[in-house]
């Protein structure tokens, strides 16, 4: 197995709780990818918020969902 050594700020050193351990390469990736969703997350509620998706009701959300669907049977 190879080592490799990263240096981070302060900040994202706390942020990501690393203290003073050894993580796996994966385990890196993993935390990685789920800042970028955590942020794609929080661009998509914002984006929702301005075109009022936000306030659709379950049946709306519903009704969209079935009318991509019929359209993609009926194609």
């Amino acid at each position: 197995m190879q080592t490799i050594q990263i240096k981070i700020s302060n900040t994202d050193f706390k942020k990501y709780n690393f203290g003073n351990k050894e993580i796996k390469f994966t385990d890196l990736v993993d935390l990685i990818s789920q800042e970028y969703a955590r942020k794609a997350l929080l661009e998509c509620n914002a984006i929702a918020e301005q075109k009022g998706l936000s306030k659709m009701t379950m049946d709306e959300i519903n009704a969209e969902i079935q009318a991509v669907r019929d359209a993609k049977t009926n194609s």
